[in-house]
């Protein structure tokens, strides 16, 4: 009985979803239990002034210039995630998207010259131990399955002038663009300038320090394109 309640609430969102079926009761209980402490959390938000559909809040979630931060429905934030709004433009989360556990999404990190935004669209996924910086913007499209200790670095340090300490001269920011559909695995590094098209892969470890086109394999240190992936052919071929 538990587990199709809790199919159909699911299925709201995921329509083909199905628990396995090495699922026992207890395991079950026991997800409710820890997602029921998310819900209550997320729902302490209106105590200040903000209506949220759907809001899951791990254990110690930290959320600096609240005023700055956008929620779709539906969003999870796990243990120990941390996020700074400090910027010119929000931090936005699109609907049903999770942040895994100890991940850090910051803005700004100096106050004399804020950044800009951190954008999050639709159905993404971004494993643990994430950081993400907004200095010069960082979007990430719809769709996106990100692994663990992902990383992006939308700001650079100056460093020609050899009579200055680097941490003196200034920056420079371009951004990031993700788009949408894309598979990143674990420990990905991605700086500053760089655009990823539509429905690319990043192997596991990769340093991407320029930018892809769509449907492309991507790997290495620095990374570049492995192969293409190909659209399957449209031609109808006949056997008789």
């Amino acid at each position: 009985m538990l587990t199709r309640v809790l199919e159909n609430i699911i299925r709201r969102k995921n329509a083909s979803f199905n628990f396995d079926e090495a699922l026992t009761p207890l395991v079950l209980r026991e997800l409710v239990w820890q997602k029921t402490g998310d819900w209550l959390r997320g729902l302490r938000l209106l105590l200040r002034g903000r209506r949220t559909v759907g809001l899951f809040l791990g254990k110690n979630v930290r959320l600096r210039n609240l005023p700055n931060i956008r929620f779709g429905k539906w969003v999870q934030l796990e243990d120990f995630v941390f996020v700074s709004a400090l910027g010119t433009r929000p931090i936005t989360f699109g609907n049903n998207v999770k942040i895994g556990a100890f991940s850090r999404l910051v803005t700004s990190t100096t106050l004399h010259d804020i950044g800009s935004h951190i954008c999050i669209g639709n159905n993404v996924g971004i494993g643990e131990f994430a950081y993400l910086g907004g200095a010069g913007g960082l979007d990430i499209g719809d769709d996106c399955i990100i692994g663990q200790y992902f990383s992006c670095h939308p700001e650079n340090h100056v460093f020609s002038d050899p009579t200055k300490p680097i941490r003196l001269q200034p920056t420079t920011r371009q951004g990031i663009h993700i788009g949408n559909n894309c598979w990143i695995g674990a420990k990905v590094t991605i700086l500053d300038g760089v655009r990823i098209g539509n429905n690319c892969v990043i192997a596991a470890g990769a340093v991407v320090t320029r930018s892809m086109p769509a449907n492309s394999v991507i790997g290495g240190v620095p990374a570049k394109i492995i192969k293409t992936i190909h659209e399957p052919s449209k031609t109808a071929f006949s056997l008789s």
